[in-house]
Protein backbone atom coordinates (compact mmCIF):
# COMPACT_ATOMS: atom_id res chain seq x y z
CA UNK A 1 0.00 0.00 0.00
CA UNK A 2 3.08 2.10 0.46
CA UNK A 3 6.06 2.49 -1.95
CA UNK A 4 8.68 2.02 1.08
CA UNK A 5 8.68 -0.57 3.52
CA UNK A 6 10.20 -1.20 6.81
CA UNK A 7 12.61 -3.59 7.82
CA UNK A 8 11.98 -5.57 10.56
CA UNK A 9 13.53 -3.22 14.05
CA UNK A 10 14.68 0.07 11.82
CA UNK A 11 12.95 3.62 11.93
CA UNK A 12 9.82 3.74 9.80
CA UNK A 13 11.74 4.90 5.76
CA UNK A 14 12.24 8.68 5.64
CA UNK A 15 13.74 11.33 3.87
CA UNK A 16 16.45 13.12 5.62
CA UNK A 17 15.91 17.18 4.82
CA UNK A 18 18.13 19.34 7.13
CA UNK A 19 16.61 18.14 10.91
CA UNK A 20 13.51 16.69 9.93
CA UNK A 21 12.23 13.25 8.78
CA UNK A 22 9.83 13.97 5.99
CA UNK A 23 7.26 10.78 5.21
CA UNK A 24 4.21 11.31 2.94
CA UNK A 25 1.26 9.11 2.97
CA UNK A 26 1.20 5.88 0.60
CA UNK A 27 4.86 6.90 -0.19
CA UNK A 28 6.24 6.17 3.44
CA UNK A 29 3.52 5.09 5.25
CA UNK A 30 0.08 3.17 4.51
CA UNK A 31 -2.76 5.41 5.68
CA UNK A 32 -4.91 3.16 8.73
CA UNK A 33 -8.84 2.32 8.32
CA UNK A 34 -9.60 3.36 12.26
CA UNK A 35 -7.77 6.30 12.66
CA UNK A 36 -9.69 8.01 9.25
CA UNK A 37 -12.73 7.24 10.90
CA UNK A 38 -11.50 8.61 14.47
CA UNK A 39 -10.28 12.20 12.14
CA UNK A 40 -13.23 12.50 10.08
CA UNK A 41 -15.23 12.75 13.94
CA UNK A 42 -12.51 13.90 16.13
CA UNK A 43 -11.74 17.13 14.32
CA UNK A 44 -15.00 18.67 15.57
CA UNK A 45 -12.78 19.00 18.70
CA UNK A 46 -10.94 21.41 16.69
CA UNK A 47 -13.97 23.56 15.68
CA UNK A 48 -13.92 24.49 19.19
CA UNK A 49 -11.37 26.56 19.31
CA UNK A 50 -14.30 28.58 17.16
CA UNK A 51 -16.82 30.02 19.71
CA UNK A 52 -13.15 31.66 21.43
CA UNK A 53 -11.98 33.08 18.72
CA UNK A 54 -15.58 35.13 18.20
CA UNK A 55 -15.45 35.76 21.83
CA UNK A 56 -12.04 37.06 22.29
CA UNK A 57 -10.62 37.89 19.20
CA UNK A 58 -13.68 39.27 17.95
CA UNK A 59 -14.10 37.16 14.52
CA UNK A 60 -16.95 35.89 12.62
CA UNK A 61 -18.14 32.24 12.33
CA UNK A 62 -16.16 32.73 8.74
CA UNK A 63 -13.09 33.93 9.18
CA UNK A 64 -12.55 31.62 12.57
CA UNK A 65 -13.19 28.70 10.05
CA UNK A 66 -10.80 29.77 8.23
CA UNK A 67 -8.41 29.61 10.85
CA UNK A 68 -9.57 26.02 11.40
CA UNK A 69 -8.06 24.95 8.12
CA UNK A 70 -4.97 26.95 9.06
CA UNK A 71 -4.29 25.25 12.53
CA UNK A 72 -5.44 22.19 10.50
CA UNK A 73 -2.59 22.71 8.55
CA UNK A 74 -0.49 22.33 11.12
CA UNK A 75 -2.12 19.42 12.61
CA UNK A 76 -0.05 17.28 9.66
CA UNK A 77 3.29 18.57 9.50
CA UNK A 78 4.65 16.59 12.73
CA UNK A 79 3.88 13.16 10.99
CA UNK A 80 5.12 14.37 7.87
CA UNK A 81 8.39 15.86 9.67
CA UNK A 82 9.03 13.33 11.25
CA UNK A 83 7.80 13.80 14.41
CA UNK A 84 5.61 10.64 16.76
CA UNK A 85 3.26 12.45 18.44
CA UNK A 86 -0.11 13.22 17.73
CA UNK A 87 -0.27 17.11 17.69
CA UNK A 88 -3.15 19.51 19.26
CA UNK A 89 -3.31 22.53 21.28
CA UNK A 90 -1.36 23.54 24.51
CA UNK A 91 -5.01 22.62 26.25
CA UNK A 92 -3.86 23.70 29.84
CA UNK A 93 -3.18 26.88 28.94
CA UNK A 94 -5.94 28.03 27.81
CA UNK A 95 -7.25 29.06 30.49
CA UNK A 96 -4.24 31.27 31.29
CA UNK A 97 -4.19 32.72 27.61
CA UNK A 98 -8.04 33.84 27.72
CA UNK A 99 -7.38 35.23 31.11
CA UNK A 100 -4.55 37.24 29.51
CA UNK A 101 -6.65 38.23 26.42
CA UNK A 102 -9.68 39.43 28.82
CA UNK A 103 -7.40 42.67 29.45
CA UNK A 104 -8.14 43.58 25.44
CA UNK A 105 -10.95 45.01 23.60
CA UNK A 106 -12.15 42.15 21.52
CA UNK A 107 -11.44 43.20 18.00
CA UNK A 108 -7.60 44.89 16.54
CA UNK A 109 -6.50 45.24 19.98
CA UNK A 110 -7.46 41.33 21.25
CA UNK A 111 -5.88 40.55 18.13
CA UNK A 112 -1.98 41.77 18.37
CA UNK A 113 -2.48 40.60 21.97
CA UNK A 114 -2.36 37.29 20.83
CA UNK A 115 -0.23 37.93 17.80
CA UNK A 116 2.43 38.79 20.24
CA UNK A 117 1.79 35.95 22.71
CA UNK A 118 2.35 33.39 19.52
CA UNK A 119 5.24 34.71 18.32
CA UNK A 120 6.78 34.91 21.97
CA UNK A 121 6.02 31.08 22.24
CA UNK A 122 7.23 30.47 18.34
CA UNK A 123 10.55 32.42 19.10
CA UNK A 124 10.82 30.13 22.83
CA UNK A 125 10.30 26.62 20.75
CA UNK A 126 12.90 27.71 18.29
CA UNK A 127 15.32 28.65 20.24
CA UNK A 128 15.44 25.65 22.42
CA UNK A 129 15.09 23.95 19.38
CA UNK A 130 18.14 25.23 17.31
CA UNK A 131 20.85 25.25 20.69
CA UNK A 132 19.66 21.40 21.73
CA UNK A 133 18.68 22.86 24.92
CA UNK A 134 15.37 21.25 24.83
CA UNK A 135 16.99 17.80 25.04
CA UNK A 136 19.06 18.65 27.71
CA UNK A 137 16.00 19.85 30.05
CA UNK A 138 14.50 16.50 29.75
CA UNK A 139 17.57 15.62 31.52
CA UNK A 140 18.02 18.60 33.42
CA UNK A 141 14.81 19.14 35.11
CA UNK A 142 14.27 16.93 38.35
CA UNK A 143 11.78 13.87 38.14
CA UNK A 144 9.69 15.21 40.59
CA UNK A 145 8.83 18.86 38.89
CA UNK A 146 8.02 17.22 35.82
CA UNK A 147 5.87 15.05 36.85
CA UNK A 148 4.34 17.49 39.04
CA UNK A 149 3.62 20.03 36.50
CA UNK A 150 1.75 16.87 34.28
CA UNK A 151 0.02 16.32 37.42
CA UNK A 152 -1.17 19.77 37.89
CA UNK A 153 -2.03 20.11 34.30
CA UNK A 154 -4.51 17.27 34.56
CA UNK A 155 -5.70 18.96 37.81
CA UNK A 156 -6.21 21.83 36.09
CA UNK A 157 -8.00 20.69 33.40
CA UNK A 158 -10.29 18.54 35.21
CA UNK A 159 -11.48 21.62 37.65
CA UNK A 160 -11.87 23.58 34.62
CA UNK A 161 -15.13 21.38 33.37
CA UNK A 162 -15.82 19.97 37.15
CA UNK A 163 -16.27 24.03 39.21
CA UNK A 164 -18.89 26.41 39.19
CA UNK A 165 -19.68 27.58 36.40
CA UNK A 166 -17.84 24.82 34.57
CA UNK A 167 -19.21 22.65 31.85
CA UNK A 168 -20.68 20.00 34.42
CA UNK A 169 -23.22 22.72 35.38
CA UNK A 170 -24.82 23.36 32.29
CA UNK A 171 -24.43 20.03 30.53
CA UNK A 172 -23.84 17.28 33.51
CA UNK A 173 -25.71 14.32 32.13
CA UNK A 174 -23.89 13.90 28.86
CA UNK A 175 -20.71 14.98 30.20
CA UNK A 176 -20.69 12.42 32.81
CA UNK A 177 -22.32 9.97 30.52
CA UNK A 178 -19.81 10.40 28.12
CA UNK A 179 -16.52 10.66 30.33
CA UNK A 180 -17.76 7.31 32.32
CA UNK A 181 -17.63 5.73 28.79
CA UNK A 182 -14.60 6.85 27.08
CA UNK A 183 -12.57 5.84 30.52
CA UNK A 184 -14.65 3.09 30.02
CA UNK A 185 -13.63 2.22 26.54
CA UNK A 186 -9.91 3.87 27.20
CA UNK A 187 -8.55 2.46 29.90
CA UNK A 188 -10.58 -0.38 32.02
CA UNK A 189 -9.04 -3.69 32.92
CA UNK A 190 -12.52 -5.25 31.85
CA UNK A 191 -13.18 -3.77 28.87
CA UNK A 192 -9.59 -5.06 27.68
CA UNK A 193 -10.39 -8.58 28.85
CA UNK A 194 -13.42 -8.86 26.31
CA UNK A 195 -11.83 -7.46 23.45
CA UNK A 196 -9.10 -10.40 24.12
CA UNK A 197 -12.58 -12.51 23.89
CA UNK A 198 -15.14 -10.62 21.51
CA UNK A 199 -14.23 -9.42 18.10
CA UNK A 200 -16.95 -7.02 18.26
CA UNK A 201 -15.12 -5.37 21.38
CA UNK A 202 -12.16 -5.04 19.68
CA UNK A 203 -13.12 -3.18 17.17
CA UNK A 204 -14.94 -0.36 19.25
CA UNK A 205 -11.34 -0.16 21.00
CA UNK A 206 -9.93 0.42 18.04
CA UNK A 207 -12.49 3.83 17.36
CA UNK A 208 -10.62 5.26 20.87
CA UNK A 209 -13.21 7.96 22.67
CA UNK A 210 -14.87 8.41 19.31
CA UNK A 211 -18.13 6.05 20.47
CA UNK A 212 -18.04 7.99 23.57
CA UNK A 213 -17.40 11.13 22.23
CA UNK A 214 -21.14 10.05 19.57
CA UNK A 215 -23.06 8.48 22.17
CA UNK A 216 -22.09 11.70 24.36
CA UNK A 217 -23.35 14.11 21.76
CA UNK A 218 -26.47 12.13 21.49
CA UNK A 219 -27.67 11.83 24.54
CA UNK A 220 -27.45 15.69 25.42
CA UNK A 221 -29.76 16.06 22.11
CA UNK A 222 -32.55 13.61 23.61
CA UNK A 223 -32.15 15.33 27.15
CA UNK A 224 -32.26 18.73 25.47
CA UNK A 225 -28.99 20.38 26.59
CA UNK A 226 -27.97 20.52 22.97
CA UNK A 227 -29.98 21.48 20.48
CA UNK A 228 -30.94 19.66 17.19
CA UNK A 229 -28.47 19.89 14.38
CA UNK A 230 -29.42 21.43 11.20
CA UNK A 231 -27.16 19.55 8.37
CA UNK A 232 -26.75 21.47 5.33
CA UNK A 233 -25.22 19.64 2.09
CA UNK A 234 -22.02 20.49 0.13
CA UNK A 235 -18.63 21.86 1.20
CA UNK A 236 -17.58 24.20 3.47
CA UNK A 237 -16.45 28.10 2.19
CA UNK A 238 -13.91 29.30 4.80
CA UNK A 239 -12.97 33.35 4.42
CA UNK A 240 -9.23 33.38 3.96
CA UNK A 241 -9.52 36.37 2.49
CA UNK A 242 -11.51 38.48 5.83
CA UNK A 243 -8.94 35.80 7.85
CA UNK A 244 -5.91 38.31 6.85
CA UNK A 245 -7.91 41.21 8.58
CA UNK A 246 -7.77 39.60 11.74
CA UNK A 247 -3.80 38.95 11.11
CA UNK A 248 -0.44 40.87 11.17
CA UNK A 249 -0.94 42.17 7.81
CA UNK A 250 -5.09 43.35 8.66
CA UNK A 251 -4.14 44.57 12.07
CA UNK A 252 -0.08 45.18 11.73
CA UNK A 253 2.21 43.99 14.37
CA UNK A 254 1.79 44.90 17.89
CA UNK A 255 3.88 47.49 19.99
CA UNK A 256 6.72 46.59 22.79
CA UNK A 257 4.45 47.03 25.41
CA UNK A 258 2.64 43.72 24.34
CA UNK A 259 5.40 41.76 24.14
CA UNK A 260 6.12 42.59 27.46
CA UNK A 261 2.67 41.48 28.64
CA UNK A 262 2.61 38.61 27.15
CA UNK A 263 5.91 37.17 28.20
CA UNK A 264 4.56 35.24 31.38
CA UNK A 265 1.50 33.74 29.51
CA UNK A 266 4.49 32.89 27.14
CA UNK A 267 6.64 31.11 29.44
CA UNK A 268 3.82 29.56 31.18
CA UNK A 269 2.41 27.62 28.02
CA UNK A 270 6.04 26.53 26.89
CA UNK A 271 6.29 24.56 30.65
CA UNK A 272 2.95 22.80 30.12
CA UNK A 273 3.77 22.06 26.32
CA UNK A 274 6.80 20.58 27.94
CA UNK A 275 5.22 18.64 30.13
CA UNK A 276 3.22 17.17 27.07
CA UNK A 277 6.69 16.54 25.44
CA UNK A 278 7.13 14.23 28.52
CA UNK A 279 3.59 12.53 28.29
CA UNK A 280 3.52 12.11 25.09
CA UNK A 281 7.04 10.03 25.48
CA UNK A 282 5.64 7.92 28.29
CA UNK A 283 2.79 6.95 26.42
CA UNK A 284 4.54 5.60 23.68
CA UNK A 285 7.41 4.28 26.20
CA UNK A 286 4.13 1.84 27.58
CA UNK A 287 3.94 0.17 24.26
CA UNK A 288 7.16 0.35 22.80
CA UNK A 289 8.60 -2.65 24.26
CA UNK A 290 5.38 -4.97 22.54
CA UNK A 291 6.72 -3.31 19.21
CA UNK A 292 9.98 -4.28 18.75
CA UNK A 293 9.65 -4.29 14.82
CA UNK A 294 9.90 -0.24 14.44
CA UNK A 295 12.37 1.70 16.14
CA UNK A 296 10.79 4.82 16.91
CA UNK A 297 12.96 8.01 16.81
CA UNK A 298 12.25 10.44 20.10
CA UNK A 299 14.02 13.32 18.99
CA UNK A 300 13.04 16.31 21.19
CA UNK A 301 14.63 18.98 19.25
CA UNK A 302 12.59 18.18 16.47
CA UNK A 303 9.35 18.40 18.18
CA UNK A 304 10.63 21.59 19.62
CA UNK A 305 11.43 22.73 15.62
CA UNK A 306 8.05 21.71 14.31
CA UNK A 307 5.77 23.06 16.94
CA UNK A 308 7.91 26.41 16.37
CA UNK A 309 6.75 26.12 12.84
CA UNK A 310 3.01 25.72 13.82
CA UNK A 311 3.18 28.66 15.88
CA UNK A 312 4.85 30.99 13.49
CA UNK A 313 2.01 29.43 11.37
CA UNK A 314 -0.65 30.77 13.07
CA UNK A 315 1.32 34.18 14.45
CA UNK A 316 1.31 35.10 10.40
CA UNK A 317 -2.01 34.13 9.34
CA UNK A 318 -4.61 32.82 11.90
CA UNK A 319 -4.00 34.10 15.57
CA UNK A 320 -4.83 30.51 18.01
CA UNK A 321 -5.75 31.09 21.58
CA UNK A 322 -5.33 27.28 21.81
CA UNK A 323 -1.74 27.89 20.56
CA UNK A 324 0.21 25.08 18.50
CA UNK A 325 0.86 22.17 20.97
CA UNK A 326 3.12 18.90 20.67
CA UNK A 327 0.41 16.22 21.60
CA UNK A 328 -3.12 16.11 22.02
CA UNK A 329 -3.37 14.01 25.10
CA UNK A 330 -6.67 12.12 24.31
CA UNK A 331 -6.09 11.57 20.65
CA UNK A 332 -1.99 10.42 20.99
CA UNK A 333 -3.61 7.93 23.96
CA UNK A 334 -5.99 6.24 21.49
CA UNK A 335 -3.19 6.00 18.79
CA UNK A 336 -0.62 4.74 20.83
CA UNK A 337 -2.96 2.14 22.47
CA UNK A 338 -3.48 0.96 18.72
CA UNK A 339 -0.13 0.79 17.99
CA UNK A 340 0.58 -1.09 21.04
CA UNK A 341 -1.74 -4.19 19.91
CA UNK A 342 0.49 -5.50 16.77
CA UNK A 343 1.89 -4.49 13.16
CA UNK A 344 -1.28 -5.42 11.49
CA UNK A 345 -3.39 -3.26 13.48
CA UNK A 346 -1.18 -0.03 13.08
CA UNK A 347 1.73 -0.40 10.72
CA UNK A 348 3.61 2.25 12.25
CA UNK A 349 3.26 5.07 14.84
CA UNK A 350 3.63 7.63 11.93
CA UNK A 351 0.94 5.86 9.72
CA UNK A 352 -1.82 6.34 13.12
CA UNK A 353 -0.37 9.81 13.57
CA UNK A 354 -0.43 10.38 9.90
CA UNK A 355 -4.00 9.39 8.98
CA UNK A 356 -5.50 10.66 11.86
CA UNK A 357 -4.95 14.42 10.75
CA UNK A 358 -5.54 13.90 7.74
CA UNK A 359 -8.91 12.69 7.71
CA UNK A 360 -9.53 15.33 10.16
CA UNK A 361 -7.92 18.12 7.37
CA UNK A 362 -10.53 16.58 4.51
CA UNK A 363 -13.19 16.70 7.03
CA UNK A 364 -13.21 20.49 7.79
CA UNK A 365 -14.19 20.71 4.03
CA UNK A 366 -17.37 18.61 4.43
CA UNK A 367 -20.02 20.97 5.49
CA UNK A 368 -22.82 17.90 6.16
CA UNK A 369 -20.14 17.11 8.69
CA UNK A 370 -19.29 20.27 10.10
CA UNK A 371 -23.27 21.09 10.84
CA UNK A 372 -23.71 18.16 12.06
CA UNK A 373 -21.10 18.73 15.14
CA UNK A 374 -21.73 22.65 15.19
CA UNK A 375 -24.28 22.14 18.32
CA UNK A 376 -22.23 20.10 20.09
CA UNK A 377 -18.60 21.47 20.30
CA UNK A 378 -18.79 22.49 23.76
CA UNK A 379 -19.11 18.31 25.05
CA UNK A 380 -16.35 17.64 22.12
CA UNK A 381 -14.02 19.73 24.16
CA UNK A 382 -15.38 19.26 27.66
CA UNK A 383 -14.52 15.33 26.87
CA UNK A 384 -11.55 15.93 25.56
CA UNK A 385 -10.41 17.78 28.58
CA UNK A 386 -11.54 15.05 30.73
CA UNK A 387 -10.08 12.54 29.36
CA UNK A 388 -6.17 14.91 29.23
CA UNK A 389 -6.43 15.04 32.72
CA UNK A 390 -7.28 11.43 33.77
CA UNK A 391 -4.09 10.87 31.46
CA UNK A 392 -2.03 13.58 32.76
CA UNK A 393 -2.56 12.32 36.10
CA UNK A 394 -1.73 8.48 35.18
CA UNK A 395 1.19 9.36 33.66
CA UNK A 396 2.22 11.59 35.93
CA UNK A 397 2.48 8.82 39.43
CA UNK A 398 3.86 6.59 37.17
CA UNK A 399 6.83 8.21 36.73
CA UNK A 400 7.53 8.99 40.62
CA UNK A 401 10.10 6.56 41.56
CA UNK A 402 9.83 7.23 45.51
CA UNK A 403 7.61 8.92 48.11
CA UNK A 404 10.62 11.98 48.32
CA UNK A 405 9.27 12.12 44.38
CA UNK A 406 5.83 12.25 44.98
CA UNK A 407 5.86 14.73 47.94
CA UNK A 408 7.51 17.39 46.06
CA UNK A 409 5.56 16.40 42.82
CA UNK A 410 2.13 16.38 44.61
CA UNK A 411 3.27 19.94 46.40
CA UNK A 412 4.14 21.46 42.56
CA UNK A 413 1.11 19.71 41.23
CA UNK A 414 -1.92 21.57 43.80
CA UNK A 415 0.39 25.34 43.27
CA UNK A 416 0.03 24.56 39.42
CA UNK A 417 -4.08 23.73 39.66
CA UNK A 418 -4.87 26.78 41.42
CA UNK A 419 -6.97 29.39 39.57
CA UNK A 420 -3.71 32.23 39.67
CA UNK A 421 -2.75 33.18 35.99
CA UNK A 422 1.00 33.08 38.26
CA UNK A 423 0.51 29.78 39.37
CA UNK A 424 2.89 27.64 37.02
CA UNK A 425 5.73 30.13 37.96
CA UNK A 426 4.85 30.18 41.28
CA UNK A 427 4.92 26.00 40.92
CA UNK A 428 8.07 25.68 39.15
CA UNK A 429 9.79 28.12 41.55
CA UNK A 430 8.67 25.64 44.45
CA UNK A 431 9.57 22.83 42.86
CA UNK A 432 13.06 23.31 42.63
CA UNK A 433 13.16 25.16 46.12
CA UNK A 434 11.67 21.93 47.22
CA UNK A 435 13.95 19.77 44.97
CA UNK A 436 17.15 21.43 46.50
CA UNK A 437 15.79 21.26 50.03
CA UNK A 438 14.12 17.83 50.65
CA UNK A 439 15.53 15.71 47.38
CA UNK A 440 19.39 16.88 46.88
CA UNK A 441 21.76 14.99 48.64
CA UNK A 442 25.37 13.83 48.77
CA UNK A 443 26.39 10.52 46.94
CA UNK A 444 25.48 8.20 50.02
CA UNK A 445 24.31 4.61 49.55
CA UNK A 446 20.83 5.75 50.36
CA UNK A 447 21.04 8.61 47.88
CA UNK A 448 21.79 5.69 45.02
CA UNK A 449 19.10 3.63 46.20
CA UNK A 450 16.68 6.21 45.69
CA UNK A 451 18.23 6.77 42.24
CA UNK A 452 17.53 3.10 41.63
CA UNK A 453 14.02 3.62 42.32
CA UNK A 454 14.36 2.10 45.65
CA UNK A 455 12.82 3.56 48.67
CA UNK A 456 15.67 4.76 51.41
CA UNK A 457 15.74 2.74 54.64
CA UNK A 458 14.44 3.93 57.55
CA UNK A 459 16.79 5.29 59.96
CA UNK A 460 16.02 4.22 63.46
CA UNK A 461 14.77 5.97 65.68
CA UNK A 462 16.30 6.75 69.76
CA UNK A 463 14.65 4.98 72.40
CA UNK A 464 12.70 6.47 74.89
Amino acid sequence: MQIYHRRDGEEQPFWPVGPFHVRLPLVHYRLELAETVQGLIMFVVSLAMIPLLEKYLGMPYEAALAGCVIAGIGYMLPALLGVPLVPGWITPAIPVVLLFLGGFEPGPEAVQAMIALQILVFVIFVILGVTRLGTKLVDIIPNSLKSGIIIGAGIAALMGELKEGGRIEATPISLIAGSLLAAYLMFSLSFKAQCARHPIAKKIADFGMVPAMVAAMIIGVIVGEYQVPAVEWGITRPDFGLLLEYSPLGVGLPGYEVFLLAIPTAIIAYVIAFGDIIVGFSLIERVDHIRTDEAINDDVDRIHLVTAIRNGLHALFAPWPGLAGPLWTAAHATVAERYGMNRKAMQSIYSGGGTFWIAGFIALFILPLVTLFKPVLPIALSLTLVITGYICIMVGIEQLRNSTERGVAGIVAVVLAMPDPKSTVYAVVIGIVLYLLVERRGKTKASEAEAAGAEPPLRAQPET
